[in-house]
């Protein structure tokens, strides 16, 4: 017996020839996220139950995605590209253990949870043996016609339809919501007598039609929706319908933007309400930004953690990193790796963090490049220091404790611990640790030789 519930079946086995990539076509970018993930994410609560992806160009790539990003998933290979019924068909044995099935492409990325679930509802509480979604295009040229016939419906493929088809303006969104048991019988009777020589899906539409099952049409009230991606025109055209959806929504919440339409945000972050971004500002992956804060122009967050009431003066980039509440950081500041910046820190200019840790209120004003270290409350460092992390082998760390104060130009060399309440000379080269409340001295002595200049200039040139 079946599973109650639906399953959904992600067709994602296409290589994408007119993209003119090795990258499987699913996995290409849009928003910095592959294709495959805004299907996935539509389908990622109920009513839906369970989910498989039928994979075949670039099969490891893609089911290696899947494992990381969406554990849990099926995969189903589909050695050869043979069509939608083809692909459909190698999933047999997967849409057996469900009641009803919803079948979707891979390729298709602004339908919305809401969508699915609408269609999903009207499918199930209608008791229909298939449903499928159509949508009226403003140029319909490309697109499956949907056409009615005495029993009901029809869908002819652009390149099998003949001029009188061509002027249908109602077309295939191919998506479909099948009950599972009268699917399975027709998938066997499916023929590939067409332009493309392939089994086309859509056939069982009007095989169902012909024997008087109950198939439902469902209209799609924003074409958008249903924007496919195949060649890079149509991947940017999606990518800015997207950017457009997704900053609406966070103006919406109280997000402020100077420019919005050189702004851009992935679908999966978070920002709080009164945050302003200023111009060509990008914000990607699990970030979340805190309420108040501003991203100056041109900077790039991924996958951050932005605090409270932060402000980044502009071409910051920061990865995988997290900043507190209060802190300002830049102009031309690069963080990264795990790193922290506590409550109240300054890290400005020219200035480089690297899987470090910054203690609130401390201070790395320019200049200068902290790697694998950790940096205490209220400390200053200065113009031009360097924790010298790397010793040929392997990554050493820089301890910098509470109220320090490490001149400009100081090589700290690692591993190496300063105390609480130390004082590092300007232009030392520290390589041991520094005791608590000491000042450190590590440069050669300077010695002055008087009459140089006089003595090494030739006679011509007023010399003796």
């Amino acid at each position: 017996m079946p599973e109650s519930g639906t399953g959904v079946l992600i067709l994602a086995a296409g290589k994408g020839t007119r993209m003119k990539s090795e990258t499987p076509k699913v996995l290409l970018s849009l928003l910095d996220e592959p294709l495959l993930y805004y299907p996935m994410k539509s389908t990622d609560s109920p009513p839906f139950s369970s989910r498989a992806v039928v994979v075949g160009h670039g099969s490891g790539a893609v089911a290696e995605y899947l494992e990381k990003a969406w554990p849990g998933t099926d995969v189903v290979i589909q050695k050869e590209q043979l069509g939608t019924g083809h692909a459909v068909a190698v999933a047999r044995d997967w849409i057996a253990r469900f009641e009803h099935v919803l079948v979707i492409p891979g390729d298709v990325p602004l339908i919305s949870k809401e969508t699915f679930s609408m269609m999903h509802s009207r499918h199930v509480e209608g008791g229909e043996d298939c449903s499928f979604l159509v949508f009226e295009p403003t140029d319909p040229t490309g697109y499956g016609r949907v056409l009615d016939t005495d029993r009901g419906f029809r869908i002819v493929e652009e390149k099998d339809a003949m001029e009188h088809e061509k002027k249908c303006g109602r077309v295939n969104g191919g998506i479909y919501a099948f009950r599972t048991s009268v699917l399975l019988e027709q998938l066997d009777g499916i023929g590939r007598n067409n332009a493309q020589g392939e089994y086309y899906l859509t056939d069982i539409i009007h095989n169902l039609c012909s024997c008087e099952n109950k198939v439902r049409m469902i209209m799609c009230s924003d074409p958008e929706e249903i924007e496919g991606v195949n060649d890079t025109v149509q991947l940017d055209r999606v990518s800015r319908i997207l950017r457009r959806r997704i900053l609406a929504g966070h103006m919406e919440n109280g997000v402020k933007c100077v420019d919005s339409e050189s702004v851009w945000v992935g679908p999966g972050v978070n920002i709080g309400e009164d945050v302003m971004l200023e111009p060509f500002v990008q914000v990607w992956g699990t970030s979340v930004i805190g309420r108040g804060s501003r991203l100056g122009s041109f900077s790039i967050v991924r996958n951050c953690l932005i605090g409270e009431n932060v402000h980044l003066l502009g071409h910051v980039v920061i990865h995988d990193s997290a900043v507190m509440e209060n802190a300002r950081i830049g102009p031309f500041a690069f963080i990264r790796d795990g790193s922290e910046i506590m409550a109240g820190a300054f890290v400005g200019k020219f200035v480089e963090i690297k899987k470090s840790t910054i203690g609130e209120g401390s201070k790395v004003p320019h200049l200068a490049y902290i790697g694998d270290a950790t940096v205490g409350i209220g400390t200053n460092i200065g113009a031009g220091t360097i924790t010298c992390n790397f010793d040929g082998e392997k990554k050493n760390p820089t301890f910098i404790g509470d109220r320090c104060f490490v001149g400009s130009n100081t090589m700290l060399v690692a591993p190496v611990s300063i105390g609480d309440e130390s004082y590092i000379a300007a232009g030392s080269v520290i390589t041991k640790d520094v005791p608590s409340g000491s000042l450190a001295i590590g440069r050669a002595r300077q010695k002055n030789i008087d009459g140089w200049v006089r003595r090494r200039k030739k006679p011509e040139e007023g010399g003796e």
